[in-house]
């Protein structure tokens, strides 16, 4: 209660509402309760409906971390979720890393040293499409580097190309695009030059090439619109730009199905990945507002979900629902030995 009352009288001096009106403060309150309360819901599985309805509506970047301070960190009434407050007087939600190291996105098949980690993971073994919330309450997001696209995903030269090129000045800032972890940090001699590999608690990672200099190392937590680097020409590279990728599983996608790197805007909320996209000839050259209408999901059998109580077992739980141990592992991006945390939901069907 008196966390709840402390961000309000800090939102309160920011929007420049007295705290002196008792009316006034009440409501902000409230309202700020409203917010907090609404996390614990976001948290559950969204029907379907709600993609079709959220999905292809532009994000505009937020504004770069850099110069901004955090001033204090409020709890709220979900141990996993954070209030900071910032020194040019905005705040934010934001998740606790402590939870979020815990997350298996950060914990399986994380490797410092391998570029490519899930060489043992099957094209055939990813589902045919899946839902990735880009942005919501939480995440954020942050262009790489904005300009046109100088050479795109696909086959370029009889090789293939698996990220776009977007040119820039050696010494221009490069951003992380969303919030996440660094996996890796280093110059690597195969082409890249000096790279970070950031993953996100989506399960996305993006790739940044060419590079002058690193800022970030293996492990660090970064923000979407924090500068991770500055671009550059190291590496096989023909004049200073940005390589730029975006794998999920270790499988390449075209990042322009993403991003509209000439304005920097996020073309969508929720992205809906599909299997074919991982194919080096489907690239996003298209009428995206007809790619919109593709898009979106179609009617489907709804899915079920377990919430995980002391004592259950993923065997206990096929057997429960009818279902595999190895379903379950696919269907949630998990492994026969994870360790099952009571309270988390599990997709069974």
């Amino acid at each position: 209660m008196k966390s709840k009352y402390l961000i309000a009288l800090l939102l309160l001096c920011a929007t420049g509402v007295s705290a002196q009106d008792p009316t006034q403060l009440k409501a902000k309150i409230a309202q700020l309760q409203r917010q907090v309360d609404s996390l614990t819901i976001a948290a559950r599985p969204r029907p379907q409906g709600i993609l079709s309805q959220m999905a292809f509506e532009p994000v505009e970047p937020i504004h770069t971390t850099e110069g901004v301070i955090p001033l204090d960190t409020l709890s709220t009434i979900n141990d996993a979720v954070k209030v900071v407050i910032y020194n040019d007087n905005s705040w934010k939600y934001i998740r606790d890393k402590e939870f979020i190291k815990d997350s298996s996105v950060y914990v399986n098949y994380w490797d410092t040293k391998n570029l490519f980690p899930y060489n043992n993971v099957s094209l055939s073994e990813l589902p045919s499409s899946i839902a990735i919330d880009l942005v919501d309450s939480l995440r954020s997001y942050h262009y790489p580097q904005k300009g046109k696209v100088r050479s795109p995903y696909g086959v370029r030269r009889w090789r293939q190309h698996q990220g776009v090129d977007i040119p820039l000045k050696t010494g221009d800032p490069v951003y992380s695009t969303f919030n996440g972890r660094v996996r890796i940090s280093e110059y690597n001699r195969g082409g890249y030059g000096n790279l970070i590999i950031i993953r996100h608690d989506n399960g996305l990672e993006t790739f940044y090439g060419h590079l002058s200099e690193r800022f970030v190392q293996s492990g660090d937590w970064v923000e979407a619109g924090q500068v991770i680097g500055l671009g550059g020409s190291t590496g096989r590279s023909s004049g200073p730009h940005l390589h730029f990728e975006t794998r999920y599983f270790g499988q390449t996608f075209d990042p322009e199905r993403l991003i509209d790197f000439e304005t920097g805007v996020l073309r969508r909320q929720t992205f809906l990945l599909k299997k074919s996209f991982f194919d080096i000839h489907s690239n996003a050259a298209q009428d995206f507002e007809q790619e919109n209408e593709i898009d979106q999901p179609k009617p489907q059998v709804n899915p079920v979900y377990h919430k995980i109580k002391s004592g259950d077992t993923l065997g206990a739980i096929a057997r429960r629902y009818g279902t595999t141990v190895s379903k379950i592992c696919s269907l949630n991006g998990i492994k026969s030995t994870t360790i099952l945390r009571i309270g988390r939901t599990l997709r069974v069907k």
